[in-house]
């Protein structure tokens, strides 16, 4: 099929004017810098809402918040801030529990998987770059899960030391 360039420009058009995605793509390709920071911006708002939204009670739409964080992956396929996402799903889960107490064991599977996650994509990284720039972050999440029930402390802190292992000699 060949199409004139006045078509494929009209099919561009359409396409942009009825799908989020496709303008996000477009937004991207031209102007993947601030496009790039908007999509952020706008990911780490989602994932917030679903824990602490600015009004009413909060939702909890876990499959929300994973999902603005994978949206943002296959938009941006930029490995540390798709990580940074996977980061601040984990604190903002272990946050919320500190405000308003043990949750549920699918809730604390989420986490735990979703930190799994972060841990692997880091895994991935070449050097031991991605591991310093989020070694606090991962660390702070297990500290601050001390005394959290369903195991959920032992779980992270197991995952930690053993990954932490492959870039330290000696971990704290």
């Amino acid at each position: 099929m060949k199409y004139k360039a006045e078509e494929l420009v009209s099919i561009i058009i359409d396409c942009y004017k009825s799908s989020s995605d496709v303008k996000s793509y477009i937004h991207m390709m031209l102007e993947p810098e601030s496009t790039e920071n908007q999509l952020f911006d706008e990911a780490k708002k989602k994932i917030e809402h679903q824990f602490f939204p600015d009004r009413g009670h909060p939702k909890l739409k876990l499959s929300e918040a994973k999902k603005a964080i994978s949206e943002f992956g296959k938009l941006c396929n930029n490995q540390a801030r798709t990580i940074d996402l996977m980061i601040y799903y984990v604190e903002l889960g272990v946050s919320f529990t500190n405000s308003y107490g043990d949750i549920d064991e699918p809730f604390y599977y989420s986490m735990e998987s979703m930190y799994q996650n972060a841990l692997n994509k880091i895994r991935t990284d070449s050097g031991s770059g991605l591991y310093h720039l989020f070694r606090d972050r991962l660390k702070g999440i297990v500290r601050d899960t001390d005394g959290m029930g369903w195991g959920f402390h032992d779980q992270l802190a197991g995952m930690f030391y053993e990954f932490a292992a492959d870039y330290e000699d000696d971990i704290e």
